[in-house]
């Protein structure tokens, strides 16, 4: 009896469903979620500060803080990145779109 229930009717780490392979499941391939991209958004910090934040942006540390130093130049202005976030010191968002556009990289802005 203990034959009869033995069987392995789903697993989630051999992809294996009802005693078989399941041929249905295949590795995803990873890539943005749709509607996701590069998000321009104007942030007031204390003291009536402003700040421009560029989010989304694909790609490695190393070619975030290269684009950073690009928009800085460009700006003429301070800036950081935190946690794949560039930060630009002031409202910049019209020198940021033009960078991106030259580069190729699509770019919306968000908030109100």
């Amino acid at each position: 009896m203990a034959e009869q229930n033995s069987r392995l009717v789903y697993s989630t780490g051999d992809v294996v469903v009802d005693g078989r392979q399941d041929v249905r499941k295949e590795p995803q391939q990873q890539r943005q979620p749709e509607g996701r991209g590069v998000r321009l958004r104007l942030e007031r910090r204390a003291s009536d500060r402003l700040a421009t934040l560029v989010s989304g942006l694909p790609g490695p540390e190393q070619k975030l803080t290269a684009l950073l130093k690009e928009l800085k130049s460009a700006c003429g202005a301070g800036g950081t990145v935190k946690d794949g976030v560039l930060e630009l010191q002031g409202d910049h968002r019209d020198k940021v779109e033009a960078v991106l556009r030259a580069r190729g990289i699509p770019s919306k802005r968000a908030g109100g």
